[in-house]
């Protein structure tokens, strides 16, 4: 049996014309919707999810193109636009009966949850952004040997075709090679949830890469015209990133802070997988966001 958060009901819910998304909710209260990153599904939140759940409804789904989700084919720069897959969360959580929730992303979520923040204002209540910087941002500071740490982005940006075949020809390889160095503690990560992060991103190769390239074309645009007309989020903000100290080469709270007047930056002494290598820790702060 394939894991699950325990406690959760699993919905598979419509969110756009062919696009239904798989997602777990449990709990009862005000509404947290929690997005996963990349190589993951929804079970990232899994120890976070169990915590909130005490008081909150929370709402862990599959993005389109990963997990359970519906992957529909890229047809167009749109199909996988971070526009488009913040459209699917609010729509998603307006199917559930709430127009109005506090969102939280990890990683590729987190770019997710930072374009619902811009486009839908009076949908997102509180914002929470994990080990990630904004589209634009990533692509600035990416410049030199540092670009070496994400080769996978500069792969996944290629036409379709070559990033497909290559990583299908070895995708266990590829995505578990970064859930090995990504993680300060490889316990964080138990068998049976490894397993089912490799068997997802298997199946759902064209569709991540698919995720990736738009990051590289249309999202950085989209990123664009919001700092030209100086738009910015509008609702409390907290950000958490890994304490890499010096050696992060760039100043993430003030590339930040130009997104967000009432923002909250901080650090945490784990790898990327924070949400699973440091569970406590990420809960506290997202119900310190939520007292805001």
């Amino acid at each position: 049996m394939a894991p699950a958060i325990p406690g959760f009901d699993y919905q598979r819910v419509p969110v756009a014309d062919g696009v239904a998304l798989n997602a777990a909710v449990g709990g009862s209260g005000s509404p947290v919707v929690l997005l996963h990153g990349f190589p993951q599904t929804h079970l990232m939140w899994r120890h976070v999810a169990a915590d909130l759940a005490a008081d909150h409804t929370v709402i862990c789904p599959d993005l389109r193109g990963y997990g359970a989700s519906d992957k529909p084919v890229e047809d167009g720069a749109g199909t996988y636009s971070k526009r488009t897959m913040a459209a699917d969360v609010v729509a998603l959580a307006r199917a559930l009966g709430h127009e109005r929730f506090a969102l939280a992303g990890h990683d590729r979520g987190a770019l997710v949850a930072f374009r619902a923040g811009l486009d839908h204002p009076r949908a997102i209540s509180h914002l929470a952004c994990l080990d990630v910087l904004p589209t634009l941002d990533m692509w600035d500071v990416m410049r030199g040997t540092a670009g070496a740490i994400g080769f996978h982005l500069y792969l996944m940006a290629q036409p379709p075709g070559l990033p497909e075949r290559m990583i299908s020809a070895s995708a266990d390889a590829f995505f578990g090679h970064f859930l090995d160095i990504w993680a300060n503690d490889p316990q964080a990560i138990p068998a049976d949830v490894r397993a089912a992060y490799l068997a997802a991103c298997r199946d759902a190769v064209p569709s991540i890469v698919a995720d990736y390239r738009a990051s590289a074309g249309i999202d950085v645009e989209h990123d664009q015209v919001d700092r030209d007309f100086g738009n910015r989020l509008a609702m409390p903000v907290t950000v958490l990133q890994q304490d890499w100290g010096a050696a992060l080469g760039f100043d993430a709270a003030a590339l930040w802070g130009a997104w967000a007047a009432d923002l909250r930056h901080g650090t945490v002494t784990c790898g990327h997988f924070m949400a699973e290598e440091a569970p406590a820790e990420i809960a506290g702060a997202l119900r310190e966001l939520l007292d805001r």
